[in-house]
């Protein structure tokens, strides 16, 4: 699935001493397109491969992966905040108590459309509003979820048999950030001005916390300096 961004970004740098001091993060994992890929179709193959387990696995993971969202926000989406018609998805009192609205590209609106019908078809008698089911009609549990996520992993060689750490879950919302600031710099958007949206659309409490993004992969700075560089010659 792919989701279409209706917000760019200059290449601008805060100056040391702005942003406030954070502990160290992980470095994310930025899962290439191939290893999605292959994550989603090893959740479509389990089991019951006649229920909807496999189907939610597959529509949580897709939905992960273009959309930016924290795995707690996922699993909380209730069938009404889902907007098939406006292509919307709405994000209620979430991590900082803040609500937020995602666009979703046509193709992403399409797949959730479909789950939903194979869901309501599968589960006609729900005890549960979330919008994602397990087997039981109930809405998923975070554990369950990462227990699977890891068993997934470990099938498509993400982490070897035994590994107890490796590619997180939370990775596909820094891949997320990470290639929709490449996409930008290298189409020649206004970060300075742009990335506050960015920031908003994560539902990020601190524009420290996206700017973060622009220190930590090559990449990125890569660029950043490129586009300093250009400005320097022209303004020289």
């Amino acid at each position: 699935m792919t989701i279409s961004l209706a917000f760019g970004l200059s290449a601008w740098i805060p100056p040391a001493g702005l942003l406030p001091f954070r502990g160290q993060r992980a470095r994310p994992y930025l899962y290439t397109e191939q290893e999605v890929q292959s994550l989603l179709v090893a959740a479509k193959r389990l089991s019951p491969s006649n229920g909807l387990r496999p189907w939610t696995y597959h529509c949580l993971f897709g939905l992960l992966a273009v959309s930016g969202l924290r795995i707690s926000e996922a699993i909380k989406l209730d069938r009404q905040d889902v907007d098939f018609n406006q292509g919307l998805l709405t994000i209620r009192q979430t991590k900082f108590n803040k609500s937020r609205l995602i666009p979703l590209h046509v193709s992403t609106r399409d797949v959730l459309a479909e789950y939903a019908q194979r869901r309501d078809r599968l589960m006609p008698i729900q005890s549960s509003p979330c919008f994602l089911l397990n087997d039981h009609g109930r809405c998923l549990e975070s554990s369950n979820v990462r227990r699977t996520f890891y068993a997934l992993s470990r099938q498509i060689g993400l982490r070897g048999p035994v590994d107890h750490t490796g590619p997180r879950l939370h990775d596909f919302r820094h891949r997320f950030a990470l290639e929709t600031l490449i996409h930008w710099y290298r189409t020649g958007e206004d970060i300075e001005r742009r990335l506050p949206v960015l920031s908003t659309f994560l539902g990020h409490s601190h524009a420290a916390d996206t700017y973060w993004y622009i220190s930590i992969h090559p990449e990125l700075m890569g660029l950043a300096t490129k586009r300093l560089e250009q400005r320097w010659g022209a303004d020289s």
